[in-house]
């Protein structure tokens, strides 16, 4: 049986912990300020960041690993002598990161599996939850992918944000857009449908909001039992404690518990609170 290592990306907005105790390699993408590169979650914390975030006149920028970069991840994981790498990114729709490591994978001309998320943050999260659980579990290279896509099309991603300013700006607002202009103290809900940002409700306060996202996620259900969840904040540590009790209270399920790296932050904002439902298929 194939030796199987899980790869990914930091905008799936595992901490550390969480990588580790899964087992997955993860390889960040950077972010700069200015004239200086961070490396997500390794040079800068997300703590740091939306501290950065607040002061700075300017939008910081970023930029995903060069094929270059994936292939000496890759060689160094088949050095330890795995046999198949699985590699699960954030949204093409979003970002060039999965065409990236494509190239590497096709450079390489080994076995390595590129897999696009359609999601991203927490989106891609459960994903790489769902193959490292299969991993573990011993199954095949198709078993894991068949867990991997069925994380996919069973799992929904919904955040509120204090503002579309971030997304507007960083010109990741997707279909969205419609709310431009009629959210003055407003808080936008958006969905991730299919690796694209799309508006789903508005609340006046973030109370209503995080309720309107557990309503939203019981109607998605659609009679599905939850398998699980993730939450991650960017600067809303409070909002997202309270999101987490409210969906544990909801499906009895515990959340797992991130924040949005700076990645996904310098388009969504320190006000976001989000989570990923992935849900058992009937």
């Amino acid at each position: 049986m194939s030796k199987i290592c899980i790869v990914t990306d930091s905008t799936a907005d595992l901490t550390p912990a969480q990588a580790e105790s899964l087992g997955v390699t993860v390889r960040p993408l950077s972010v700069v300020f200015g004239d200086k590169v961070y490396l997500d979650g390794i040079d800068i914390r997300p703590e740091t960041f939306y501290s950065m975030l607040a002061s700075s006149s300017t939008l910081p920028t970023t930029s995903q690993p060069s094929p270059g970069e994936f292939i000496e991840v890759y060689e160094r994981l088949f050095a330890k002598g795995y046999d198949t790498i699985i590699s699960i990114h954030l949204s093409a729709a979003l970002s060039g990161t999965s065409q990236a490591a494509k190239q590497a994978a096709e450079h390489l001309g080994k076995d390595i599996r590129v897999v696009d998320s359609r999601s991203i943050s927490v989106g891609v999260g459960v994903q790489v939850m769902a193959a490292a659980e299969a991993v573990k579990a011993g199954k095949s290279v198709d078993e894991v992918l068949e867990a991997i896509e069925s994380s996919r099309r069973n799992h929904e991603v919904l955040f509120t944000l204090n503002t579309l300013e971030y997304l507007a700006k960083g010109g990741r607002i997707g279909r969205a857009k419609s709310l431009l202009g009629s959210l003055l103290n407003i808080k936008p809900i958006i969905r991730v449908d299919d690796g694209v940002y799309v508006d789903v409700g508005k609340a006046r306060s973030q109370k209503q909001a995080l309720d309107q996202i557990v309503q939203i996620f019981s109607d998605l259900a659609r009679g599905r039992k939850v398998k699980r969840i993730a939450i991650a904040v960017g600067a809303a540590t409070e909002a997202g404690l309270q999101l987490k009790d409210k969906l544990q209270a909801e499906f009895g399920v515990v959340p797992a518990f991130s924040h949005v790296g700076p990645v996904v932050g310098v388009h969504t904002g320190p006000g976001t609170v989000g989570a990923a439902v992935e849900f058992i298929p009937q």
